[in-house]
């Protein structure tokens, strides 16, 4: 029986992944601080093959406790995204960098084989041309707090450690959405889909800047893909997570919302600057490990619409929905 450790494995993603691993007969110690409560992981605690331990990656003693008999590491727990690590810097700085280097030299140690760093498409920053795609060998330029480190942690996996013992591999994340057991109402396709079910509207700034975009369920599958890939495709190597023809402006997901809320308004307001403007070629991934999504962002808006009708959150504004 194969042991992961999943850092962040109460998180919007984490917690997704706990439950792929699981029914795919890992063993599965999640680790997390709960700053978000651990809600999501409640029918999983009573999993036989399943583990739950409370620590902080800044904590040496928990790292090591948390590494203990495991065989590979999935690496999520971070400050995440753009807005929370400008809030605070400090602890983004300590959680995204230095704890994360040192998660990866303690499980060299630990003997770890596989260590899957969940990074994401935002080190592209802003494309030069509109009108292209980005790939993995495009130049990064990162535009914020949360793509300097995670492009920091790449550098150090995949060029100053390309040799370790260890198998690492960096996945650039596309901007996720969907159901999960945390769910978040601070994404773009959750945001939009929230409001539009509870206000019938929704005002968009920017409506031509374009992301990638991918479902929970599927950024998850792509950790377990690498977990069990031959060693030769994925050491210190970096993919791209997604679909190519997932890449939306805002003005198309929108779009896609009034498709299924006919009535709903959408009201645009012209922003002539975005940092973060790309489309994402997602290829290499499914050429090199056969890797397809399974869900699209309509099916992701029909989630968010389902669980928004059904009644079943009382209060869809609440902080506990947000990461900040």
């Amino acid at each position: 029986m194969q042991k992961v450790l999943v850092t962040g494995g109460a998180g919007y993603i984490g917690s997704v992944l706990v439950r792929i691993l699981l029914n795919k007969r890992y063993f599965v110690r999640a680790m997390d601080s709960l700053k978000f409560g651990g809600e999501s992981l409640y029918d999983a605690a009573q999993h036989p093959m399943f583990e739950f331990m409370k620590g902080d990656i800044r904590n040496d003693e928990d790292i090591d406790k948390a590494l203990a008999g495991m065989d590979h590491v999935a690496h999520l727990a971070a400050i995440v995204g753009d807005p929370a690590c400008s809030k605070f810097p400090n602890e983004a700085k300590e959680v995204n960098g230095t704890a994360s280097l040192s998660l990866f030299e303690k499980a060299e140690k630990a003997g770890i084989k596989r260590f899957v760093f969940a990074s994401t498409c935002s080190n592209y920053g802003k494309m030069a041309d509109p009108n292209s795609y980005v790939d993995e060998n495009s130049e990064l330029c990162p535009v914020s707090l949360y793509a300097e480190l995670k492009v920091k942690i790449e550098n150090y996996l995949l060029n100053e450690r390309k040799n370790s013992r260890i198998c690492a591999t960096a996945l650039r994340f596309s901007t996720v959405y969907g159901f999960s057991p945390r769910i978040r109402f601070d994404l773009t396709v959750n945001e939009f889909t929230r409001n539009v079910c509870m206000t019938g509207e929704q005002e968009i700034w920017g409506p031509q800047f374009n992301r990638p975009y991918c479902h929970v369920d599927d950024l998850a599958r792509s950790v377990v893909m690498v977990i069990e890939a031959p060693e030769q495709k994925v050491r210190a190597n970096v993919f791209n997570v997604g679909d190519t023809n997932e890449n939306y402006s805002k003005r198309m997901l929108m779009e896609e919302i009034q498709k299924q809320i006919p009535d709903a308004k959408a009201i645009y307001v012209d922003k002539a600057e975005d940092p973060r403007d790309y489309r994402v070629n997602c290829n290499k991934i499914k050429n090199e490990l056969g890797f397809t999504i399974t869900k699209k962002v309509p099916d992701g808006i029909r989630e968010i619409i389902k669980l928004m009708r059904s009644g079943i959150i009382t209060d869809p504004l609440s902080q506990k929905f947000r990461n900040i």
